[in-house]
């Protein structure tokens, strides 16, 4: 692999343009501070138009991307949020062609970001990672997402980008008769996505949904299904009792030290006795719990996996490397689906 040397934050200490943060919310706020802890100052403060109603944020008066273009010959842009609307992307992209536009790289969870001292830390795993990558297609999606990830350009993650419909027709091939676990099953619609690519035949579905609101949707939404168990629970490393904040909507996570109590389970409670085949997991950053609480039936039952590895920075090496270690018969795959910043990348292992 060809890994840059340096990082988004280098560059940025060392421009005299001015800088500028498009987007407000949790995004821009670790983006802030990770600048602030660089040594770089901040110039401004965009949002979209429709968005921009004389607010404040970080002391600065949020302004439109026109009005900066108004007050600056030039100027560095910096998203902060995330999306997958083709017409907000095509609106990214369209101001990358006129202005040097960069999407920083910052977790969904966990402390670790994205820079040339991390990367160095971990290239050994990074590059372990590399090497038991199936196809060629993911080594050049894994590579140019690393890149993207130091350097925050949208090229490198442009030409990442590839199909959820090449997933399932060439690598998953999902069957009429799978046992499906759905983690993170939200308001059912990765249960509208496994059913419109098996022509809606299954043997048995299984779906945790820990959101109170987003659970109820979920029942509503899947009453008329047979075969099919859903759980207001969370899933870990093991049964327990976990702290669980449910005010993020669809990024509610489970984790400790806030939010209420809920019961978390674990994959190898869930199917003691029942087999699985085929699991898709996007549990916002607690994947790589949920992985280990499914030692023994990933052992036994080989099922075929759907697994999100960008919620925590380490997420796309230490994924792999774990399935791996469980389970060497895996193929794994990597692919990213259209979105920025890199929101939906995933692994998927089959046997």
């Amino acid at each position: 692999m060809n890994i840059p040397n340096s990082d988004i934050y280098t560059y940025l200490k060392e421009t005299d343009k001015p800088i500028i943060i498009y987007g407000m919310g949790n995004g821009a706020d670790k983006i802030i501070a990770q600048l602030e802890h660089c040594g770089v100052d901040v110039s401004g403060i965009a949002a979209s138009d429709d968005f921009v109603r004389g607010q404040s944020f970080h002391d600065f008066i949020v302004k439109k991307i026109s009005d900066f273009e108004r007050e600056y010959e030039d100027f560095i842009i910096i998203t902060a949020f995330g999306t997958a609307l083709p017409e907000v992307m095509d609106n990214i992209f369209s101001l990358a062609e006129r202005h040097t536009v960069l999407a920083a790289d910052v977790p969904v969870y966990g402390d670790n970001i994205w820079t040339e001292e991390f990367c160095s830390e971990n290239i050994d795993d990074i590059e372990k990672a590399y090497g038991l990558l199936a196809d060629e297609k993911s080594r050049c999606i894994y590579e140019n997402i690393i890149k993207y990830k130091l350097s925050g350009r949208l090229d490198y993650l442009k030409k990442s980008y590839s199909s959820k419909d090449e997933v399932f027709s060439d690598i998953l091939r999902l069957g009429q008769n799978e046992s499906y676990l759905d983690l993170g099953a939200y308001r059912g619609d990765t249960i509208d996505e496994f059913l419109s690519y098996t022509k809606g035949k299954y043997s048995y579905i299984t779906a945790l949904e820990p959101d109170r609101k987003n659970f109820a949707k979920l029942k509503a939404h899947i009453s008329d299904m047979k075969n099919i168990r859903i759980f207001r629970m969370g899933i870990w490393s093991e049964d327990r009792d976990m702290s669980f904040e449910e005010s993020l909507g669809r990024g509610s996570n489970v984790g400790q030290g806030r939010g209420n109590d809920l019961a978390v389970t674990s994959i190898d409670t869930l199917y003691a006795v029942r087999r699985v085949s085929y699991i898709k997991m996007d549990v916002e950053g607690s994947e790589r719990q949920a992985i280990i609480g499914g030692i023994n039936t990933i052992k036994r039952d080989k099922p075929k996996l759907n697994i999100a590895a960008y919620h925590r920075s380490e997420d796309i090496f230490s994924i792999p490397l774990l399935i791996n270690s469980i389970e060497p018969c895996y193929k794994l795959y990597m692919r990213q689906h259209p979105y920025i910043p890199a929101w939906d990348l995933n692994v998927y292992a089959v046997p």
